[in-house]
């Protein structure tokens, strides 16, 4: 393997077959349990749309965590290059998915809106630039193939 491949590996297993398997669309459950070695059991289901279990996370969710988290992950990168402290971050992400008559669906955007706290003043435009720069690096932005929107902002630490 070459130093720029990254391999990541984990298990996905259903747990949710109800003693007939999927001998009926309503007779099993959406339940799984994925796992990665040295971590906690992450409990998974389908979004309650669809059957699943409402306290445990679906794919969707999990999408929508994996774009916020790379963009946060990326714009910290970013910022320390820059000379920017950031001393605060918070992101209120959304996803849009539409359903499809034929029973599938796609996601058709995602709004992160990271609230930056800073040790000191950023001009507007470098934040701006640093926010792009985070999207342009994201692994998981560059992925998708849906737009990855971005409203953000910033507050200096101590002034709000």
């Amino acid at each position: 393997m070459s130093l720029d491949e990254h391999r990541y590996a984990l298990t996905v297993r259903w747990t949710g077959n109800l003693g007939e398997g999927t001998a009926s669309y309503r007779g099993y459950s959406r339940d799984h349990d994925i796992e990665i070695p040295g971590l906690p059991v992450l409990r998974g289901s389908a979004d309650p749309t669809f059957h699943g279990d409402r306290t445990r996370y679906n794919p969707e969710q999990l999408l929508l965590a994996a774009l916020s988290q790379c963009h946060m992950l990326s714009f910290l990168h970013v910022a320390v290059k820059h000379g920017v402290v950031v001393t605060g971050y918070e992101d209120r992400a959304e996803g849009l998915m539409r359903s499809n008559r034929d029973g599938s669906g796609q996601f058709e955007s995602a709004t992160l809106r990271p609230r930056v706290t800073l040790a000191a003043p950023v001009a507007e435009e470098l934040m701006a630039e640093l926010h792009a720069g985070a999207n342009r690096v994201c692994f998981i932005a560059r992925s998708v193939n849906f737009p990855v929107l971005h409203e953000p902002s910033a507050v200096v630490e101590g002034l709000g």
